[in-house]
């Protein structure tokens, strides 16, 4: 077995209460942001809320400590072999979150209504709009 080189420094590492707290203030924001869905998609959106929210903190809680650590770093498979650039796990972990993320982000902002739902104008409201009342 091979074994990284330099050692980790742990700064940005959260607290279990920091991490709670950073996750409830992300989900009362992302229930902001949607709360004009209906009931019913708002239901569903709940779960998909409070799975973003996680995640979203979990990636910033990794954004920071490959920040301090790097997104590489030094691995020796076998001794007397010259040690090698790797990736982190942390940086795989990074991108995989960070992936599901935007795909949760994007079944949320599925759920809201497009410009395209709204009706098109045919003229009409516009011309009584228009018109003088005498």
């Amino acid at each position: 077995h091979g074994a990284a080189l330099d050692p980790p420094k742990l700064t940005g590492v959260m607290t279990d209460k920091e991490r709670d707290k950073k996750i409830k203030a992300e989900t009362e924001e992302l229930t902001r942001i949607f709360s004009d869905l209906p009931a019913k998609k708002m239901s569903l959106a709940g779960k998909l809320i409070e799975r973003a929210a996680w995640m979203r903190v979990q990636c910033q809680e990794l954004e920071e400590y490959l920040e301090a650590n790097g997104w590489t770093e030094k691995f020796q498979q076998t001794k007397g072999l010259p040690p090698y650039d790797r990736s982190r796990p942390q940086a795989q972990s990074y991108l995989t979150l960070n992936s599901g993320y935007q795909k949760i982000i994007k079944q949320l902002s599925d759920l809201l209504p497009r410009d395209d739902d709204k009706p098109k104008d045919d003229g009409f409201d516009s011309f009584v709009n228009r018109r003088d009342d005498e």
